[in-house]
C-alpha cells in the first residue's frame, strides 16, 4: 500500500503474534465488516534488548521498511523514542511521562507542525487495578491521544487471549506511520 493510501485510512487493526524470542505485530486496514483487510505494516521487537529499536515493514516479507522507532537512551524510565521513516528522516517522537504513569499510563507524542498530543489510559479505575494486582494484567486498556479536548486517535485493546487493538484515527493530519509506531509501542513498552 502506498503512503497516500495509508494516510487516508481511519481504522487500523493491530494484532500481536507471540513467539519465543521476538514479539511480532501485524497491522491491517479494517475491512467494511470490521475484520482484517490488507496488511499495511509488520513489526518485530526483540525481547530483552537494552536499547529498544523496532522496524516497521510494509508486510511480513520484511523486504521494504515503512518506518521504525528507536530509544534515545539505554534503559530509560521516561523513555524517549524517535520515529523515522524508511529513509531515516524523522517523522515524530514519543515519550512516556514517568511521573503521571505511576497511577495512569501517560504518553506524549509529537509530530512536526502539530501540537503535542497527550495519550493516557481512558479508564482510571482499570489503570489503578492493573498496577496493584498482577493477576489483573489481562484487563483491556484503552488510550486516547488528545490535543486539548479533541481526541486525535484512540488505541483500544480488545478482549481475548492474544493482544489485539483497534486504532481509530480522527485527525487527518496525523502521519499514520507515527500512529502505528505508537500503537506497537503501547503493547511492546507498556509494562516497562
Amino acid at each position: 500500500m502506498d503512503i497516500s493510501t495509508l494516510q487516508a485510512q481511519t481504522t487500523l487493526l493491530l494484532r500481536q503474534k507471540i513467539t519465543m524470542m521476538v514479539n511480532r505485530y501485524v497491522v491491517h486496514v479494517a475491512d467494511p465488516g470490521g475484520g482484517e483487510g490488507p496488511v499495511v505494516a509488520f513489526a518485530e521487537q526483540k525481547r530483552l534488548a537494552l536499547k529498544e529499536q523496532v522496524t516497521l515493514y510494509t508486510d511480513e516479507s520484511r523486504q521494504q521498511a515503512l518506518a521504525g522507532f528507536k530509544a534515545r537512551k539505554v534503559l530509560d524510565l521516561a523513555g524517549e523514542y524517535d520515529v523515522l521513516d524508511h529513509a531515516g528522516t524523522p517523522i515524530g517522537m514519543f515519550r512516556k511521562d514517568f511521573a503521571r504513569s505511576l497511577l495512569r499510563s501517560t504518553w506524549n507524542l509529537q509530530q512536526p507542525g502539530l501540537p503535542t498530543l497527550t495519550g493516557k489510559e481512558r479508564n482510571a479505575m482499570v489503570a489503578v487495578l492493573r498496577r496493584f494486582s498482577d493477576s489483573l494484567s489481562w484487563l483491556p486498556y484503552h488510550f486516547d491521544f488528545s490535543i486539548g479536548a479533541s481526541i486525535a486517535f484512540s488505541v483500544d485493546r480488545k478482549w481475548g487471549l492474544r493482544d489485539r487493538y483497534a486504532i481509530e484515527i480522527h485527525d487527518p493530519r496525523l502521519d499514520r506511520r507515527l500512529v502505528i509506531a505508537m500503537a506497537v509501542a503501547l503493547d511492546a513498552l507498556q509494562a516497562r
